[in-house]
């Protein structure tokens, strides 16, 4: 390789700091959420970040809910927003999952499968995690809405989002005493 080429690798990670610079904190864990995702790999966070990710202000994709995540307020980490929310029902826990992922780590849509992953990692999986989320959709006014289904069986993933109802639901819970 001669002195003045980048091997792809590298030319990958300047775009990705140059897309990356301007952006807000929050902004720029959204997109390294969505190209995680969008490329199927996990990103676990490492005990020490880059001089230039600390002083810049970029984060880390985190999928997994144990390296924390976006927080500010009550709950650094899913685990402890779960704790203080406290829910009790299938259908209340898989609320509170899902509203940490859309309002907390800024998903633009929630799937069952992830919720339940997350869930089980916390000692809280659901038992049917489709009809938790049937539940909450059948609820009047829904605390939950289907936004798409990719495929077309029965068993085909189906995507969603917490309602301002239920918002306000999950927001309630952790105000109680």
């Amino acid at each position: 390789m001669g002195a003045l080429e980048m091997s792809s690798e590298l030319q990958a990670m300047v775009a990705l700091e140059q897309a990356l610079k301007g952006l807000e904190a929050d902004v720029q864990q959204r997109v390294l959420r969505w190209a995680s995702e969008r490329f199927g790999v996990v990103v676990i966070a490492g005990a020490r970040p880059a001089p230039a990710a600390a002083t810049s202000g970029a984060g880390s994709a985190r999928s997994e809910p144990e390296q924390g995540g976006v927080g500010g307020g009550d709950g650094e980490t899913l685990a402890e927003f779960y704790d203080l929310a406290g829910p009790s029902t299938d259908g209340e826990k898989v609320l509170v999952a899902s509203y940490w992922f859309q309002f907390r780590e800024g998903a633009s849509e929630i799937e069952a499968r992830h919720i339940n992953t997350q869930l089980k990692h916390l000692g809280h999986g659901v038992g049917n995690v489709t009809r938790a989320f049937d539940n909450l959709k059948g609820q009047k006014p829904a605390f939950i809405v289907q936004t798409r289904k990719d495929g077309s069986t029965k068993q085909a993933q189906k995507k969603f989002k917490v309602t301002s109802e239920g918002k306000k639901a999950v927001e309630r819970m952790l105000a109680a005493p």
